[in-house]
């Protein structure tokens, strides 16, 4: 054999012994890096399944605060269409002269400018304050400020249930 063959062969032992070794490598890290990923799945699913617990969690959470404010929504409802009800009712028996609106008069105050007398006399059946009745479009007025304070009301109780409620589902 000639030297050039020997170096020739010497290359080819060595290329052979570094190929054998980097498919030998490869076989370890494919191995290493299949249990890598095994573990990696595994820990994805881990806190995949979390991640779903938890956004359970808040889903019901949430469900039940809307759940809670619906009904919050309806209480807060059937009160204004009843005080609806009943200031209509108030207004038609005004209306229909059914009812008439009175105020106590002071007939003690001079400045007042009415002559009542402070003491009921054998004249009238009433007995107690002097009252004076009130013009029936005064008394409509009268029942339209109220009844837009009533709404006003009611309309605040509303938003303090619901912002009981919201706080409430924060703690």
């Amino acid at each position: 054999m000639t030297p050039g063959q020997v170096l020739a062969a010497i290359l080819l032992a060595l290329a052979i012994g570094f190929g054998g070794a980097w498919q030998v490598q490869d076989w370890r890290m494919g191995k290493k890096l299949s249990e890598q990923a095994g573990l990696h799945k595994d820990d994805l699913a881990a806190i995949t399944n979390a991640a779903a617990g938890q956004a359970r969690i808040e889903q019901d959470k949430r469900l039940g605060l809307e759940g809670r404010l619906q009904s919050i929504d309806e209480a807060h409802f059937k009160e204004f269409s009843d005080a609806q009800k009943n200031i209509s009712r108030l207004r038609d028996r005004l209306a229909t002269a059914d009812l008439r609106l009175s105020v106590l008069i002071d007939a003690a105050d001079s400045a007042s400018g009415c002559n009542v007398p402070s003491t009921p006399g054998a004249v009238g059946v009433v007995h107690g304050a002097a009252r004076a009745r009130l013009d029936p479009a005064h008394a409509q007025r009268i029942i339209g400020i109220t009844d837009s304070g009533d709404q006003g009301l009611i309309a605040l109780r509303a938003c303090q249930a619901y912002v009981r409620a919201v706080s409430r589902q924060k703690e």
